[in-house]
């Protein structure tokens, strides 16, 4: 029985304490838990008239166990998940987000994978919490960065996996990996430090990142689907590639170095693409204007033996004749072109003559204004 029904209790009847009367309630008063059970207790007698243990209240209590059992078997699935339905531990169908429904346990259950969300892994570099910003920071893990290039030079590589179940792969994702997160970067790790391990350092600093990131992703993919995992490499970006920090001012004067060396390189082989076909312009012109001298000297030679032998051909016929014609031809070759005195030696001469230049002032440009025109005896 209640406190509050036994007579008023040891301090008188109400609700008082040791110090008086309690405290008094304000407003409505709460409905008594007892009296609510006793009321469901007198409602339950009136439907089963014979008590809990007659037959009809074992089969209604028979009853409603079973509608609850029955009613225990829907479940909910999330955007992001797929349902797993196992019967006795055994995988025998995939549902889809939304309200489903299974026979009730223990003869199935029901895992929700997060299969439809993008996982991201972080290798090399790891986010910690820092109080100065309000907020979280990156450290770098250099255990896991340090690489060792093709070429034998250490590298620092950070970069990040994004990750997903396989549509068709749950099934695998739940039972044939124990920790699917640890496998996806332990694969990752491993693959870079195969991909690097197979390359120089030069094209991975500077124009091999995409190159690198496909073949990173294609062993990851190649490795996690020989283990039967279920899981899907959507992409893999590399976020930092640099050398280790203790060499890095000396590896940067050495790239400024090769830098220079390919500018040289490329300004000589400009100058040399400039002075190469100018040369070999000359070198073919003086060729094609000794072939043409070559030509025309020959050309010369062979006219002039055979003028010759037809000269002489006209010799053999008439020799006075062609002598007396070869003497008139070279006098007037010889003296067309010089200048001619005309003196008469004879007894009735009078000395030297007046010579008019009749040719001179026809070919000859007039004198100018004001000055005598030339002539004169000669």
């Amino acid at each position: 029985m209640p406190w509050k029904n036994q007579g008023g209790g040891p301090w008188g009847s109400g609700p008082k304490g040791p110090w008086g009367s309690g405290p008094q309630p304000v407003g409505p008063r709460p409905p008594d838990l007892e009296d609510l059970l006793r009321r469901g207790q007198d409602r339950l007698q009136q439907i089963m008239p014979g008590g809990y243990f007659s037959g009809i209240g074992i089969t209604l209590i028979v009853l409603l166990i079973v509608a609850f059992w029955l009613l225990s078997g829907f479940f909910r699935v999330q955007s992001e998940e797929q349902g797993v339905v196992l019967r006795f531990g055994k995988h025998v169908r995939t549902v889809d987000p939304g309200l489903n429904y299974h026979l009730p346990y223990p003869i199935e259950t029901v895992l929700l994978p997060k299969a439809l969300r993008v996982n991201t892994i972080s290798i090399g570099m790891t986010l910690i919490d820092d109080p100065a910003r309000r907020g979280r920071s990156i450290r770098d893990v250099p255990e896991e960065s340090l690489m060792l290039t093709g070429d034998e030079n250490i590298v620092d590589v950070d970069f990040t996996v994004l990750w997903r179940i396989k549509p068709n792969g749950v099934g695998n994702f739940l039972f044939n990996i124990q920790n699917p997160e640890g496998t996806v970067k332990a694969v990752a790790e491993s693959a870079m430090r195969e991909v690097i391990g197979r390359s120089q350092i030069q094209p991975i600093l500077t124009g091999a990142r995409n190159v690198t990131e496909q073949n990173v992703q294609e062993l990851m993919q190649r490795t996690l689907d020989g283990y039967g995992s279920g899981v899907l490499i959507t992409q893999v970006q590399m976020q930092k590639v640099d050398p280790p920090g203790d060499v890095i001012a000396a590896f940067r004067d050495v790239q400024a170095a090769r830098a220079n060396l390919e500018q040289l390189q490329n300004e000589a082989q400009t100058y040399a693409n400039q002075v190469v076909p100018q040369a070999r312009g000359r070198a073919a012109q003086i060729m094609q204007a000794a072939e043409g001298y070559r030509e025309q000297t020959v050309a010369e030679a062979k006219g002039q033996s055979s003028r010759f032998l037809k000269v002489y051909e006209e010799y053999k016929k008439a020799p006075d004749v062609t002598r007396e014609r070869i003497y008139l031809e070279t006098m007037e070759r010889v003296l067309g072109g010089a200048d001619k005195l005309v003196y008469d030696g004879g007894p009735s001469g009078q000395g030297i003559v007046p010579y008019l230049p009749l040719g001179e002032l026809t070919t000859k440009r007039p004198p100018t204004t004001g000055q005598p025109s030339s002539g004169g005896t000669r």
